[in-house]
This record gives C-alpha cells, structure tokens and sequence, in this order.
C-alpha cells in the first residue's frame, strides 16, 4: 500500500503534523512509524506527568526570545501558529489548558494522558495508522516517490515523509537524515542541573530561594529566578535556564567551571552593603546568626555566615568590616566548583540536530530531498524549559502540514 504521507517518528511532533495533514486534507493516507513499543512517551512524563503544553506567552516575538537555538526562525513560524492557536486547537478538541504564575501551561486535568489520548483519539477518528517497533534505516527517492527502510526488512512507499524523530543524544540516531546529504550538528545536552564537586551545601538539600541569579564565572551567561539546592548540587529554573543557554560552552569546558550564586538576585554590592552598616546600628546588640539575612532561609543564611567565618557569638556591633566584606562576598558571589551535570534522563532535551540552513521554513522542506519535511526537536532548535519545546513541536508540525497539503 502506497502512503501519501508517511510521519517517521511517533513522539509530539510526528502525531501533531500527521492529525494537522488530515485535518486540512481529509483524503490523505498517513502512516507513523516509531521505533520503540511507546508512543508519545515524552508526552507522558512531561512536566512530572502533568504535560506542560506550551507557554503562556501570545506574542510570536517575546515567545522566539525564549530560544537559546532559533529564535531567528521560530519569530516568523510564530507568527502562522503560536501558543494561543495551541491553547485554541486543544479547546476545539475538547481539552481546556490552565496557566500557572510561572507560564507553564497544563491540562485542567492536571495528567497527560488527557493530551495522549486526544491525539490517540484524533488518530482514530482520522483513520491514521500507527506501527510500533519500526526503525527507519533508510529514505531512497525515485520517479515514483519516496521509499522508506526499517532494520525489521519492512519497506514502505510514500509520495512525502515527514521526519520527526526527536533530538537524541547518540548521533547515530541521525544517521539516515545524514545518508541524505543533511549536515548533523553534534546533539549535547541542553537541560540540566549542576554537580557541586565539593558538596559543601549537601545539607541544606531541599532549600530553595525564590529569586536568585547564577552566573558562569568568566562569561556573560547568567539567569535570574528560584534556586534549589539539591544533596548533588544546584537545580531549581533559574540553573536550567542558564544550561540551555550555555549549553555549547559548558560542553566545550566538559562540565567544570564555577558557578557564582547571587542568593539576593539582581540586588548590587553597594546596596547590600549599606543595608549591612545599616544593620549594625540597628541591631547592635543582636547575634548575627540568629535572625536570617535579607529574609533568606535561616539555614542558609547560617551557612553563609559561617563562610564568611562569622561566629555564633558575634553581634553585629562586634562585627570587623573585614567579615563583612566576606558575608557580602557570599551573599552575591557565592562559588560553587561545578563538575558533571546532571540530566533528566527521560525528559532529556538536546541541542543539535538537523543544520536549520539547509531547511526551508517556510514550509519545513529539506533543501536537500524534495519531499521530505522535518518537525520538533530533530531540528537544531531547543528552547528553556518551561513548555517552549513542545511549542515547537505544534508550531512545526502544523506549519509542515500545511506545505505538504497544499
């Protein structure tokens, strides 16, 4: 049986442009092909198995800013399908998105398998077929149009493939997009946490700082928001933030440098400074330990007193300048030697990819092979965490479909 659309890959991507080709052209054969024995798994544990959809953010510019790796692209691919058509598609189909304070957007039903099974369902009702177990070795085009491969010795023909395989961490995954003459930028890690080599806060595990800045000592890379502190190091947005956008330097450094913590957030030396002189006239005769600083957790405001070599008997008074030249250094400054990351190794997010120069977006076409279209992460393009990589999946995919009906 000869397909008129064969989707290779059965993640968000792959399900979203194969309902979106029927949906605008209802006589299509499609196919989608997945190699393991799960569909849409990266669906299901998303946002701790809650799937967090898309971001809460309607304007295509200020969404494409979110993008470490294409956000030239996304600003135009944004401006045909974005998070509202997202938040508006789901709705028609019966599925109410909720926004949360940080943007995150998830179903009122707070589960993914209400997103699993409206794309089973429009599957379905659209007469999509799906096979499981089936990886695509091999794409080969003649005059009558494209043959498709699998290491079972299964062959399929279609007259257009849609590649959505996802980013993977082995490049061998890409091996048979590189077959067709595609350039496959280097897939790394993209999100993740950072492994303190010292340990030194591995009992303060499970304390967190709301609005925090982490910065990588010698460069310009920092982000700002909620910090955890964890029994191996540093997680919480803010960290992740700033490993998507580093991503290719803390590579290149094989995941040691220092990280520098400003537990206060944006606040400067010169304020905190003031506000501490401040505190010794207006707390002369109180222990520095016993009230928490700036209204820092009190463990951690112990800790970082401590560092700073301050003792439990020392009032503010009492206090040398040359302490507190120390505490404000570990106040805004706060070393950690980082070495190794940690990654989520389910939910993982890469940076790599198909080289997006030789991908027409305008209509997701490879430059390379007529009548094979690319969708989601297998392109190198990654977002921070927060729903944006999802985002992408809906964006792509649709905009493909379009071009593939049209």
């Amino acid at each position: 049986m000869q397909f008129d659309l064969i989707v290779i890959g059965g993640g968000a991507a792959g399900f979203f442009g194969a309902i979106q080709a029927v949906e605008m052209k209802p006589t299509l054969k499609v196919l989608i092909l997945e190699k393991s024995n799960k569909i849409l798994s990266k669906v299901r544990i998303s946002g701790g198995g809650r799937c967090n959809v898309t971001h809460h953010c309607y304007n295509p510019f200020e969404l494409a800013h979110y993008y470490p790796r294409g956000e030239k692209v996304l600003k135009n691919l944004f401006k045909s399908f974005h998070a509202e058509h997202v938040v508006n598609w789901f709705a028609s189909k019966g599925v109410a998105l909720k926004a949360e304070d940080d943007g995150r957007m998830f179903p009122t039903t707070d589960t993914s398998q209400t997103i699993i099974n409206c794309f089973v369902l429009r599957t379905q009702a659209l007469n999509i077929k799906i096979e499981m177990g089936k990886a695509v070795t091999r794409i080969q085009q003649d005059k009558n149009g494209l043959t498709i491969s699998c290491s079972d010795g299964a062959t399929y023909e279609t007259k257009k493939v849609l590649i959505t395989t996802g980013g993977s961490p082995n490049i061998q995954s890409y091996n048979f997009i590189a077959d067709l003459n595609h350039t496959i930028r280097e897939p790394i890690p993209s999100l993740f946490t950072f492994n303190d080599s010292e340990n030194k806060f591995k009992d303060l595990m499970g304390i967190s700082v709301p609005s925090a800045e982490v910065k990588i000592a010698g460069t310009k890379f920092l982000q700002t928001g909620p910090i955890l502190i964890t029994h191996w190091g540093l997680s919480g947005p803010a960290v992740i933030k700033l490993s998507s956008w580093a991503a290719d330097h803390l590579h290149q450094s094989n995941y040691q440098f220092t990280a520098l913590v400003n537990w206060l957030g944006q606040a400067k030396e010169d304020e905190i400074r003031a506000m501490l002189v401040d505190y010794k006239s207006s707390r002369r005769k109180q222990r520095v330990l016993s009230n928490a600083l700036f209204s820092l957790p009190q463990r951690l405001s112990e800790r970082l007193c401590r560092l700073a070599e301050i003792d439990d008997t020392k009032t503010w008074q009492e206090l040398p300048q040359k302490k507190i030249n120390k505490l404000i250094e570990f106040l805004i400054r706060c070393p950690f030697e980082i070495k190794g990351k940690t990654t989520f190794k389910d939910e993982f997010v890469t940076c790599g990819g198909v080289e997006l120069s030789e991908v027409n977006f305008e209509t997701m076409e490879s430059r390379k092979l007529r009548n094979v279209f690319f969708a989601g992460e297998v392109l190198n393009i990654d977002g921070e965490t927060g729903g944006f990589n999802f985002q992408t999946a809906w964006t792509t995919g649709f905009i493909a479909a379009k071009a593939i009906t049209s």
